[in-house]
C-alpha cells in the first residue's frame, strides 16, 4: 500500500468509525448469531494474493459486524463497559500510527515522561496523596497479580524469585467472597495457591468484609505457622458494588504488618468526585490500589491505573535489567516496563492525556454523577413496581434486581427450595429474552444464593432515557413472561 494509498483509506477508516458511533444505537446491543455462524463464513484457508481493500472492508460489514456485541451501545447495562470516547479514539489513532514500543525511557521519552505526569494527575483527582506513585497497567487484573507478588516478596524478605516457594511456608491472602475473580487467578499464578486463599465473611448494607473476623483469620495463621501475605480490599465489587470498610481493614493490616491492595476497578474513576470518596476512605493506608479509566473515565482498553506507596518492592519483585535493556548514561530514570509484568509497553498514558484535556476533570465529573443519579432513580423506580424485587441497593451506578410477580415463588418459599428454583429460572428466562430482543443487554449473578440481574450505568453516551427505554423493554418483555 502506497502513501497515497494509505491515506485514502485511513480516510475512510476514520469516516467508517464515526457512522458507525452515529448509527450503533440503533443497532441490537448483543450479537444476534448463533455459535459458529461467523466462522463458517470465513475462508478455510487464508489468501495466496492480496485482496483489495474494497473487499476486505465489505466482508468487514458484511461478515463481522452481525457478530459484534457493541460495547460503545448507549443501552449497554451489562458487565461493565470497556468504554471509549472520541477524544480517546483520535490518540489511539495517533498511537497505532506512531506504534512505538515503550518499555524504557530511552525508547519513547516522551511516552515514559507522560505516563508520570498523567498518573500523577490521577492520583489528585481521586484524593490520593503524595506518598504513592502511578504506572498503567494492562488491565485491574494485571495490577492485582503485580500487587500479589509484591506482597509475596515482602512476606518471604525478597527471597522466593530467588529460591522459589517449594519447601516453605504456607502464604495465606485474605478476601471476601465479593472480590473479582482475578484474585483468584493471581493467586494461583503467584505460587500461593487456592487452599490459601482466605474468604472473609461479610456484614453490614455495603456487604464488606468483617474486620473482626479478619483479624481472627490472621491471628489463627500466624499461630498455625503460615504467613499472612496480603489482604485484597474490594471498593465496588463486580456483582453487587460490595464495598470493604478500608479504613478498618487497613487497621488490621497495619496491625499485623499485612500488605494491603485495594481492587476499585470500575469504581474507583467515581472517585474523583469527592462526595463518593466514603467508600474509599482508609485507601489512602494501602500498599496498592488500581482502578480502571477503562471502565468509566472514558478512554479505550488498556488502561488500568495502578498506584503504589512503595515503588522499589515492586520493581524489585518484577524488574529484570539485561545488558540489552539497559539506559546507559541516564541515571535515575523509569523504565517502566520494572513495574509490569510484560515487558512490551504500548503508549497507553496519550489516551488518558487526551481525554483529561479534551474533557476536563469536571466535565468527567459531571458525566460520572449523572450515571449515578440515574441508575439510583431506575432502583427507586423497579423497588416500587409490584412485580419486580430490588435485590441490592444501588452502591454508585449498580444495583441488582429480580422479577417477582405474585405466584411465582415470592413469600415463605421465595428465598430457598422448590420456589427459589422457580424464581431463578423465571428471571434466567428473562435475562435471555432481554438481551435476545436487542433493544438493552444486561448481566446476572448470584447474590444471597439468588439468581439477580445486574444494572450498571456508565457507558460514554447513555442518556437518561436509554436508562428509561431499557426498563420500558424489560417490563415489556417481563409481563409476556408465564409465570409458573
Amino acid at each position: 500500500m502506497d502513501d497515497e494509498t494509505f491515506r485514502a483509506w485511513a480516510h475512510r477508516a476514520a469516516d467508517w468509525s464515526v457512522d458507525y458511533l452515529e448509527g450503533v444505537g440503533e443497532r441490537p446491543v448483543r450479537a444476534q448469531v448463533a455459535p459458529g455462524e461467523i466462522f463458517r463464513q470465513l475462508p478455510e484457508t487464508p489468501p495466496a494474493a492480496g485482496e483489495p481493500m474494497e473487499r476486505i472492508f465489505s466482508d468487514l460489514d458484511r461478515v463481522v459486524m452481525p457478530g459484534m456485541t457493541h460495547w460503545q451501545h448507549p443501552r449497554f447495562f451489562a458487565y461493565f463497559p470497556a468504554n471509549a470516547s472520541p477524544p480517546s479514539l483520535v490518540a489511539e489513532f495517533v498511537t497505532a500510527a506512531l506504534a512505538a514500543q515503550c518499555m524504557l525511557w530511552q525508547t519513547s521519552p516522551a511516552a515514559t515522561e507522560l505516563e508520570t505526569r498523567v498518573m500523577d494527575w490521577l492520583r489528585q483527582m481521586i484524593g490520593l496523596p503524595e506518598a504513592f506513585s502511578g504506572v498503567i497497567q494492562d488491565s485491574a487484573s494485571g495490577a492485582t497479580l503485580a500487587a500479589l507478588l509484591t506482597a509475596r516478596e515482602r512476606a518471604l524478605g525478597f527471597t522466593g524469585n530467588a529460591t522459589g516457594l517449594a519447601g516453605g511456608p504456607a502464604l495465606r491472602v485474605y478476601a471476601s467472597q465479593q472480590v473479582h475473580s482475578s484474585v483468584d487467578k493471581a493467586v494461583r499464578i503467584a505460587g500461593i495457591g487456592d487452599a490459601n486463599l482466605v474468604r472473609i465473611p461479610v456484614t453490614g448494607p455495603l456487604h464488606g468484609m468483617d474486620p473482626d473476623a479478619l483479624d481472627a483469620a490472621i491471628r489463627a495463621d500466624r499461630e498455625a505457622g503460615r504467613v499472612p501475605a496480603a489482604i485484597v480490599a474490594c471498593l465496588g465489587g463486580t456483582g453487587i458494588g460490595a464495598c470493604d470498610p478500608i479504613e478498618a481493614v487497613a487497621a488490621v493490616a497495619q496491625r499485623h504488618g499485612v500488605f494491603l491492595h485495594v481492587d476499585a476497578a470500575w469504581a474507583g474513576s467515581a472517585m474523583i468526585c469527592p462526595e463518593f470518596r466514603d467508600l474509599m476512605r482508609g485507601a489512602e493506608l494501602a500498599d496498592s490500589l488500581v482502578f480502571n479509566p477503562h471502565k468509566w473515565l472514558f478512554t479505550h482498553f488498556d488502561c488500568s491505573a495502578h498506584f503504589v506507596r512503595d515503588p522499589k518492592a515492586l520493581t524489585d519483585t518484577l524488574g529484570l535489567r539485561p545488558a540489552y535493556l539497559r539506559t546507559l548514561g541516564r541515571d535515575g530514570v523509569v523504565d517502566y516496563n520494572e513495574w509490569s509484568i510484560p515487558l512490551g509497553r504500548r503508549f497507553r498514558a496519550l489516551k488518558l492525556w487526551f481525554v483529561i484535556r479534551s474533557y476536563g476533570v469536571e466535565t468527567l465529573r459531571e458525566m460520572i454523577r449523572a450515571h449515578v443519579a440515574w441508575a439510583r432513580e431506575l432502583a427507586g423506580i423497579i423497588d416500587a413496581d409490584p412485580d419486580f424485587e430490588l435485590t441490592s441497593a444501588p452502591v454508585l451506578s449498580l444495583f441488582s434486581f429480580r422479577y417477582a410477580p405474585a405466584g411465582a415463588g415470592t413469600g415463605a418459599g421465595a428465598g430457598t427450595g422448590a420456589g427459589a428454583d422457580d424464581l431463578d429460572a423465571l428471571n434466567a428466562r428473562l435475562l435471555e429474552r432481554i438481551n435476545d430482543d436487542g433493544r438493552t443487554y444486561l448481566t446476572q449473578t448470584r447474590h444471597e444464593d439468588r439468581f439477580v440481574l445486574r444494572f450498571q450505568v456508565g457507558q460514554t453516551n447513555t442518556t437518561r432515557a436509554d436508562v428509561m427505554t431499557a426498563w420500558d423493554a424489560i417490563r415489556e418483555i417481563a409481563a409476556g413472561l408465564r409465570v409458573g
